[in-house]
């Protein structure tokens, strides 16, 4: 029979930001190398605006601007967490322009992170982009890409558990 009853649900991530796609294993931090906070891509920016990747809701927006949360409608939770260790830069080089219960859409500015700065500062502007609650997630798929735009690229499919 037609199993039209159990259609499985998908999320589809853009690019938050335009660079470079890197493998979360080649970062230089093992709370995201070994996927202890989600898994994901990282990205090694070429820009400093950061865009919405999917449709949903702003969970959290850290107090120093270097990272954020988002939940889609379907329950999937994204972090985008900007460089290596920049919660020590105390929000200097970051802007948000979004927070906490704000709806956005795929393309929607949330942020803005200072490459100059961050690199001045000796930190990495690599930029992992973490699925946090990796239980609902049946299947992630990382596109194969490697330069990637922002807002414009998918950067992962992921299919949710039923």
């Amino acid at each position: 029979m037609f199993n039209i009853f159990n259609k499985q649900s998908s999320v589809v991530i853009y690019a938050p930001m335009s660079g470079e796609l890197i493998d979360l294993t080649e970062l230089d931090d093992p709370v995201f190398s070994e996927k202890m906070v989600g898994d994901g891509i990282a990205i090694k920016p070429n820009e400093n605006e950061v865009l919405s990747p999917v449709k949903g809701t702003i969970i959290q927006v850290f107090p120093t601007k270097h990272a954020v949360g988002i939940e889609t409608k379907e329950g999937l939770e994204i972090l985008i967490h900007l460089g290596i260790d920049t919660v020590e830069l105390k929000g200097e080089g970051f802007k948000a322009f979004v927070k906490a219960g704000d709806k956005v859409n795929v393309g929607d500015k949330l942020l803005e992170m200072d490459l100059e700065i961050i690199k001045q500062k000796g930190k990495f502007t690599d930029t992992p982009v973490l699925i946090t609650n990796m239980d609902r997630v049946k299947k992630l798929e990382i596109k194969d890409s490697n330069n990637v735009i922002a807002g414009k690229d998918i950067i992962m499919e992921i299919k949710l558990k039923d």
